[in-house]
């Protein structure tokens, strides 16, 4: 069959489902069409294709080419090519609107056409409220590529790449694109977006619209806390003495219990009632003090004939880590004896005590203002902490974790989600809650704390958010780049992918299992993408779409970038001190010093002294 539109590909052949095969005509046989000037590859796979049905048409997209394989049907073409394609149907325009899904199928023999850009513009190239541009139609760069920020939000999203794919500028890009101003002004002044940074990348490419919290701030920086207390008694417990149970367990949560309500007797914090304080109710406790009292329960010796009377010698001191000293006990009748009921948890109290004098976890032993004196009581409370990560005058914060050791990384990062996600669960009906202002949570290198096997706090909350977060205002955006290492359930909950390149099967075979079976064939291409180019797909997209990613200015890219080997080693050697080295590996902090060089500044007169 020929035809004189130039931008017709051939007759469909066969209709399966959203699956239709297609006849090549005799016009396309050299494989390349010229529209308006422009060049357009006939039958490439993830291009889209046009059939007209009177007042709309269908749109869908190529999954596949052959020859001589198309299945054979009722109608004969006049002229038959042996070239077929395979198209997944996928959405319709009536009058010119666009829309996901279709109400009819093509009949055998209609008319099949090239998608110019002026149809894709159509579907892309619509100018709607709540869409943000990320960068450009791979097929079409005049075409900007958007998505719909509602559906990108509230039904979560993935960003998935191997190293190297270009997966920080992309989420540079994006978090760039919500928070960016339109002739100087804001088009979300009131967006809220949280990010967990785990290796520190962001902090400089974001700096102009994010606030920064990091375990070790730099200039422009503050310093990230985590109080103790707001975490669930078994998860702290967990981390403080690895782990006990039984009347072990006991002896812990009955004296947490005992000084959370005796900080609140003394300090009567609004909504609480005594009768439902448990042993979870985020409320401040020394942890000074609940070891001292369990130490000195522990050590106590008794003498008498009742055997009832202590022999403390020194009283020690709770603030200082010293623990009170008793006479030793003595096998004679007349004692000293030891403490019969003792729980036998001093090993679990010595690893207490050193985690208390460990510095690297001041972050969260020892949180600033929210570390209670001995009776309990705080100079600033959580809703300070939560203004300034959720409530600060930036759209975006980023909480630097590259300083934090990895043995607490999983359960840090857990408990920072749990108190967001408690707080916006519990403000539902304030204007502070998610519902007036979602919030979106950002999780960088995912895998690391959300992976299958993992069955923490982090794990949990996350599938928490995956799975209820929507009627909560809070949205997921998971990044990694093993998705096959990620835990299938909250992966299953993202409704928007973005697919970078991907050269492990596995990982592959992740991604493929999000898409319907007929357009499995669009994912073929991730082993061969570019650098910060993307497959596209899900609610927040219109259609799959295959995209580049717009580059952020040098100054606000992310520090991932691989280091240029060549030119490193070609420059002369300078004096090395790895004594440097030695000391940031003891103090876990990568800008540690020997010494600490003071300088001594004058004022300087700037008179001359003659004429």
């Amino acid at each position: 069959m020929l035809s004189r539109d130039p931008t017709y590909l051939g007759s469909v052949a066969s209709v399966s489902g959203s699956a239709v095969s297609v006849h090549l005509a005799q016009s396309v046989a050299s494989g390349l069409s010229m529209i308006e000037g422009r060049a357009y590859r006939i039958g490439q796979v993830g291009s889209f294709v046009r059939i007209p049905q009177g007042y709309q048409e269908l749109y869908g997209v190529v999954s596949g080419v052959g020859a001589k394989a198309a299945p054979q049907t009722g109608v004969v073409p006049e002229a038959d090519t042996g070239r077929w394609i395979e198209v997944q149907l996928v959405g319709e325009a009536i009058s010119g609107v666009f829309e996901r899904g279709i109400s009819q199928y093509p009949n055998v023999g209609d008319g099949v056409h090239i998608t110019t850009e002026s149809s894709l513009a159509k579907i892309y190239g619509a100018s709607e409220r709540g869409q943000v541009v990320i960068g450009s139609l791979s097929s079409a760069e005049s075409i900007p590529a958007k998505l719909a920020l509602n559906e990108l939000v509230t039904r979560h999203s993935a960003i998935l790449g191997s190293t190297g794919s270009g997966k920080s500028t992309t989420i540079a890009s994006l978090l760039r694109s919500i928070s960016s101003s339109e002739e100087g002004v804001e088009a979300y002044p009131s967006a809220r977006i949280l990010m967990l940074d785990i290796h520190g990348e962001y902090s400089a490419a974001l700096s102009d619209i994010a606030t920064i919290f990091s375990v070790d701030p730099q200039a422009g920086e503050q310093e990230l806390l985590m109080p103790y207390w707001a975490l669930d008694a078994s998860d702290l417990l967990d981390f403080l003495t690895g782990g006990v149970d039984g009347a072990r367990e006991t002896a812990f949560t009955d004296k947490i219990f005992q000084l959370k309500v005796a900080s609140h007797t003394a300090q009567s914090f609004p909504g609480v009632l005594e009768s439902s304080i448990t042993v979870d109710t985020p409320l401040p406790f020394s942890l000074k003090q609940l070891w001292y009292d369990l130490i000195n329960f522990e050590v106590a010796t008794f003498e008498g004939p009742n055997r009832d009377q202590p022999t403390l010698q020194n009283p020690g001191d709770a603030d200082q880590l010293v623990a009170p000293t008793y006479k030793p006990h003595a096998m004679r009748a007349q004692g000293p004896f030891l403490n019969q009921q003792a729980i036998g948890i001093r090993r679990q109290l010595n690893q207490l005590r050193s985690l208390l004098l460990d510095r690297r976890y001041n972050f969260l032993l020892h949180p600033g203002n929210w570390e209670p004196e001995l009776d309990g009581t705080i100079n600033k409370d959580l809703d300070e902490l939560l203004a300034g990560w959720i409530g600060g005058p930036k759209p975006i914060t980023i909480l630097d974790l590259s300083g934090v050791p990895s043995l607490v990384l999983e359960r840090l990062v857990g408990s920072i989600l749990k108190v967001v996600y408690e707080s916006m669960f519990w403000s539902r009906e304030k204007s502070e809650g998610g519902a007036e202002r979602p919030l979106l949570v950002v999780m960088e290198e995912a895998h690391r704390y959300l992976s299958s096997s993992a069955n923490g706090l982090a794990s949990q909350t996350v599938q928490k958010i995956a799975k209820e977060g929507r009627k909560y205002g809070v949205g997921a955006m998971v990044i990694s780049q093993r998705p096959s290492e990620v835990d299938e359930t909250i992966l299953s909950q993202c409704g928007t992918y973005f697919a970078l390149r991907l050269s492990n099967p596995q990982d592959r075979a992740r991604v493929q299992g999000t898409l319907p079976d007929g357009l499995v064939s669009l994912l073929d291409v991730l082993p061969v993408l570019r650098t910060g180019e993307a497959i596209i797909m899900g609610e927040a997209a219109k259609l799959p779409m295959r995209c580049r990613i717009t580059l952020p200015a040098k100054e606000h890219q992310p520090r991932s970038s691989d280091p240029k080997v060549s030119e490193r080693w070609s420059i002369p050697r300078r004096e090395e001190g790895y004594d440097r080295v030695v000391a940031s590996w003891r103090a876990q902090r990568a800008r540690a010093v020997i010494n600490t060089i003071e300088i001594q500044r004058q004022p300087v007169d700037d008179e001359s002294e003659g004429d």
